[in-house]
């Protein structure tokens, strides 16, 4: 992250080189990698520690997780030197501890918000992980838990105050970030299908144009 930037900046599905170099440019102080095989943005371990060797001290490298078991954990993190969990899917508070435990890295948890009724979530998760991210939940009939391009109403989390540092994510543009960032007052926010000129393809200058408009 640049000294100049005051919000944090996430991008997350990177699955190619000059994917990573333009998110590393434009001044992105953490990169996600998803290791869900259901995702058009999804990335074998070897690939991820390939990608990841680009990324230099400072940034952090995120490995993004759909309820996984202890295999799976223990297999990505055997070949892909990752700095943070990100937990995606129906993992409880108490998996959530686990899997910090057991990996011995900070784990961000996910958590969806659709109305008013799904912020005590924010607060029990928030007594389990180091991080939070606070995404659009996704329709019931969704493929994927996040990436779907979905937006919430921001004005939930007007003037709320969290447990823990949390990312902002979900519909987030170019466009709209700013915005996003004005009514909710995020400390970093987070974006994938934003910067994508198809599911799973990042557009450098949609990557670009993204962190330039983040304050």
């Amino acid at each position: 992250m640049t000294s100049e930037r005051r919000t944090g900046i996430k991008i997350c599905g990177l699955s190619r080189p000059g994917e990573v170099a333009a998110a590393l440019d434009a001044g992105a102080g953490y990169l996600g990698f998803v290791f869900f095989p259901r995702s058009p943005r999804a990335v074998s371990p070897d690939r991820a520690a390939e990608l990841t060797a680009a990324v230099p001290p400072g940034r952090a490298r995120v490995g993004l997780f759909v309820n996984p078991d202890d295999a799976m954990l223990d297999s990505v993190l055997a070949t892909v030197p990752l700095d943070i969990i990100q937990l995606h899917g129906a993992e409880t508070p108490a998996r959530v501890a686990e899997v910090r435990a057991r990996t011995g890295l900070p784990v961000m948890k996910a958590v969806g918000v659709a109305g008013t009724e799904d912020l005590d979530a924010l607060w029990n998760y928030g007594l389990a992980a180091d991080l939070l991210l606070v995404d659009a939940k996704p329709p019931r009939d969704a493929v994927l838990p996040g990436g779907n391009g979905l937006s919430f109403d921001w004005r939930l989390l007007a003037g709320r105050r969290l447990l823990k540092p949390w990312f902002l994510a979900g519909g987030l543009t170019p466009d709209n970030v700013a915005e996003a960032v004005r009514l909710t007052f995020a400390p970093a926010v987070d974006v994938s299908s934003g910067v994508e000129s198809a599911p799973g393809v990042k557009d450098e200058a949609l990557i670009r144009a993204f962190c330039a408009a983040v304050p």
